[in-house]
């Protein structure tokens, strides 16, 4: 009885750890020889400058890149992420169930949208309230490399069922 208890909890853990989300960064979505060369935007915390960017990087609505290459390896793995929301629906509960993950705030609205390697489209399993947006948020699920074209700009990567909780700093 011991030993069967015993292995019912080393299977318990081992399935555990194999559904652990794997922290990453936004760099790990660039394919390796990009990493180099593709500047990321650092994220922009005072909502002041935002007219600013404005000017300096031009018409926010024109994406930088919107087929940008992808990293294959990363189909079907169980990840974490933090990121800036952008929504694309809202419930009628005043929730964020589906968006865009981006790395920085005011992307896709303020400033141009970063190329799609750069972007997730998400559909949580719970809502985010519409005043807390402004945040970062950890986003973790299973990470498919699936393209996907909205309105506001073209996403590289999809997480389906996601759970979503604020990025505390």
């Amino acid at each position: 009885m011991g030993s069967r208890l015993l292995l019912t909890g080393l299977l318990l853990l081992a399935t555990a750890a194999a559904n652990a989300a794997e922290e990453i960064s936004w760099d790990e979505l660039l394919p390796p020889e990009l990493r180099e060369l593709q500047e990321t935007p650092l994220p922009v915390h005072d909502l002041s400058l935002l007219g600013e960017m404005d000017a300096e990087l031009g018409d926010p609505a024109v994406q930088m890149e919107p087929a940008a290459p992808v990293v294959q390896a990363l189909d079907g793995r169980q990840i974490k992420l933090p990121g800036y929301v952008v929504p694309l629906a809202i419930t009628d509960a005043m929730e964020v169930e589906e968006f865009l993950l981006v790395p920085y705030f005011g992307a896709c609205i303020h400033v141009p949208p970063p190329p799609s390697n750069q972007i997730v489209h998400v559909r949580s399993t719970s809502g985010i309230k519409l005043r807390d947006l402004y945040q970062p948020f950890w986003i973790s699920g299973a990470i498919r490399v699936e393209r996907m074209e909205s309105e506001l700009a073209n996403a590289g990567y999809r997480i389906d069922a996601a759970n979503v909780e604020p990025y505390v700093y």
